[in-house]
């Protein structure tokens, strides 16, 4: 059974950070890529971070790049958000996504990220 499992959100100030992570389990298939995703109240379900395991390339959203990192623990299915410099939009609900190469998308529960003063 595939299972993401996502950890280390909270409460934080404006200006802190924060590292998500994300094991994932189960999986028999091979997959095309991992992500983080967000959904922040009242709005849809957006890309934030992405890792192409082919090549290994992140790539960002706009309203992230030079503040968020998105890392794999090497040989290990274990997948970081390291979130700087963070700001009241950022408040969302992230999630970690993996799809594979035969167009199977699996999610985990998510994990609430709070920023506030």
């Amino acid at each position: 059974q595939v299972q993401l499992v996502e950890s280390g959100g909270g409460l934080v100030q404006p200006g802190g950070s924060l590292r998500l992570s994300c094991v994932i389990s189960g999986f028999t298939s091979s997959r095309k890529a991992v992500s983080w995703c967000r959904q922040a109240p009242g709005k849809g379900r957006e890309l934030v971070a992405t890792i192409p395991l082919a090549d290994g390339r992140t790539t960002y959203k706009d309203p992230v790049k030079g503040r968020f990192t998105m890392s794999r623990e090497n040989g290990k299915d274990w997948f970081y958000l390291q979130m700087n410099s963070l700001q009241p939009e950022d408040t969302a609900v992230y999630y970690c996504k993996a799809a594979t190469w035969a167009g199977y998308v699996y999610w985990g529960q998510g994990t609430e990220v709070t920023v506030s003063s």
